[in-house]
């Protein structure tokens, strides 16, 4: 069962199925009224459709029945098995305590930092910084108007704001050591620098 794959959409479809059946414009209409697309991209509905008709591929859920609203389409309802809930407990231990290594584009971009000048880095990080405000601010408002909700159903922005306030305060040093030119950079420097550590080629 380990090796069906995972992902935040396919956990959040059985999550949402595993407290009744529904069909796909529910679950995507409660993850944003609950405010778990925080955490979970559910803003392009078909990339939904296709997790959900992967799951059921998979064998974790199955269609019940269609229905029809008004004029609206007919609409699957689908409800989940009990191969779909071992599957969903088994992610989600697995995603609370293991580390897993995850790719970002933010620290992929920090890695070829000197594709820049250091003045032209030091403006986008400060943009950056200015970004990551603005965003605590928004965090900090929904938590504040949140304040009767259980905490329990908080912590994933709890989360985020830990996330951004740390990134905040690690981009601020950055910029500051780039406007002290404690760390720096030209062309002749990382010639030298790629001179200094180039591997020459193994000759057979």
């Amino acid at each position: 069962m380990t090796s069906i794959k995972r992902s935040p959409v396919a956990l959040a479809v059985l999550a949402m199925l595993m407290e009744e059946p529904m069909h796909p414009y529910r679950m995507q209409r409660l993850i944003k009224e609950r405010g778990k697309d925080e955490v979970i991209n559910v803003t392009q509905r078909a990339s939904l459709y296709q997790t959900i008709q992967r799951l059921e591929r998979e064998g974790l859920i199955i269609p019940r029945k269609t229905v029809q609203d008004d004029k609206r389409p007919e609409r699957t309802v689908y409800e989940i098995n009990e191969k779909g809930r071992e599957i969903a407990l088994e992610w989600m231990r697995a995603i609370l305590s293991t580390l897993t290594r995850e790719y970002p584009e933010f620290p992929a971009a920090m890695s070829f930092l000197p594709l820049l000048t250091p003045d032209d880095v030091t403006s986008q990080l400060e943009l950056r910084a200015k970004a990551i405000e603005s965003e605590l601010r928004r965090i900090d408002d929904v938590l504040q108007e949140a304040q009767a909700v259980p905490r329990l159903f908080l912590l994933e922005m709890e989360y985020l704001r830990a996330i951004h306030a740390a990134e905040l305060s690690w981009v601020s040093g950055i910029v500051g050591d780039l406007s002290a030119q404690c760390i720096t950079w030209t062309e002749e420097w990382l010639r030298q620098i790629a001179a200094k550590f180039s591997i020459a080629p193994k000759l057979d």
